[in-house]
């Protein structure tokens, strides 16, 4: 069993996953490809952050969205390898979900990497469709960009 909730991600667990987070995707892509938001920026008062934990309490994954008036983009998603195929990411996204069109957004989006086929073909499971660069980004050959509208 699987508990979804919003919390703070100052605490150490949550640090350690992000970390983990970090480490895993500066094996698949250089160091300028990686748009990861720090600690001060998922504490800001538009991110809604995630958590996944286990029966017995534990931190098993997390996601953000970050909300603005055009769209809620998801940021931070990962599982823990050892719980992956437990449903964690599916909730998560519902989570995340929820918390944009409760903010009144009308569009989810997100960037992922081509390194990530796992992870794109989630997003596409749920709705989502591949798309050009938004916001500040820049056309990546190592990013893939993606978008759902509510």
């Amino acid at each position: 069993m699987l508990e979804i909730a919003f919390e703070t991600p100052n605490q150490p667990e949550i640090i350690a996953l992000i970390a983990d987070l970090d480490a895993y995707q500066l094996t698949l892509y250089p160091p300028e490809s990686v748009y990861a938001l720090d600690l001060r920026s998922l504490m800001q008062p538009e991110v809604k952050f995630a958590v996944a934990r286990d029966a017995a309490g534990a931190l098993v994954g997390c996601a953000a969205v970050v909300l603005s008036q055009e769209y809620g983009e998801i940021k931070r998603m990962y599982v823990k390898p050892e719980a992956r195929g437990l449903g964690a990411a599916k909730r998560l996204m519902a989570a995340l979900e929820a918390a944009t069109r409760e903010a009144g957004c009308g569009l989810m989006v997100l960037e992922t990497g081509p390194s990530q086929p796992e992870a794109i073909a989630l997003y596409a499971r749920h709705g989502f469709e591949q798309c050009g660069p938004y916001g500040d980004y820049r056309d990546d050959p190592l990013s893939v960009f993606m978008r759902k509208a509510l």
